[in-house]
């Protein structure tokens, strides 16, 4: 019996290790932003070092890490190495660890409330309330991802605005269309500085803060 309980209590030290070889791989910022980027869609390692900044040396370093731990997969496509998040499942952890960190680190509430008392004008929408919009189809609903994560999958209805393309785009829609923006969800700020534009443009606009995950996430549960 002595030995089965010292046998037992080998496996759970065991196990505990391997689970913290995925919190140690989370401890970076930087690797949680490639998570959060790959949520959105398979990268490059070139795009992903353009999209969060890095050089490539240091986004291939961080993505060794996330392999390491199982958290990435990556195929090869020509002279390209092309990531991916290794289980559909990883962008569910990336909600739940994003929910529970605003629940329980005031700091974050703050921040956002703090960005956003300088676009005071700026509504942000439910996911519900948007969707009632779409039914009664009296929005227009802008992806303002990357046309490439547009093309990679949507929320149903919306058209394609990348950020950078905003000031174009918006020539082309009538005055009088209300429209509601999103982006890659509550990380991501652009869809209130793109309300607060389309707002100075005339346009009656909104903002939704969730991403294409997170209505997804939330449609599926309701």
């Amino acid at each position: 019996m002595e030995d089965m309980l010292n046998s037992a209590k080998i496996l759970k030290e065991d196990l505990y290790k391997q689970l913290a070889r995925i919190g140690k791989c989370l401890s970076s910022d930087k690797r949680l932003e490639i998570l959060n980027l790959l949520s959105n869609g398979s990268r490059s390692v070139e795009k992903i070092a353009t999209c969060t900044d890095m050089n490539i040396a240091n986004v291939s370093r961080h993505l060794q890490v996330l392999l390491d731990a199982k958290l990435v997969k990556f195929t090869k496509k020509g002279v390209y190495v092309i990531y991916s998040l290794a289980d559909p499942e990883i962008i569910e952890f990336l909600s739940s660890l994003w929910r529970i960190s605003e629940k329980q680190i005031p700091d974050i509430s703050r921040m956002k409330d703090d960005f956003l008392s300088n676009l005071d004008t700026v509504q942000t929408l439910t996911m519900d309330e948007v969707r009632e919009k779409i039914n009664n189809d009296s929005i227009i609903l802008v992806d303002l991802r990357p046309k490439e994560e547009y093309d990679m999958d949507h929320i149903a209805g919306a058209i394609s605005m990348p950020m950078e393309e905003l000031d174009a785009l918006i020539k082309e829609i009538p005055k009088n269309t209300e429209i509601i923006a999103y982006c890659r969800g509550p990380l991501c700020v652009y869809s209130a500085l793109a309300t607060q534009k389309l707002q100075s443009e005339g346009f009656r606009s909104f903002r939704m803060e969730e991403g294409l995950n997170e209505w997804q996430e939330h449609f599926q549960l309701h």
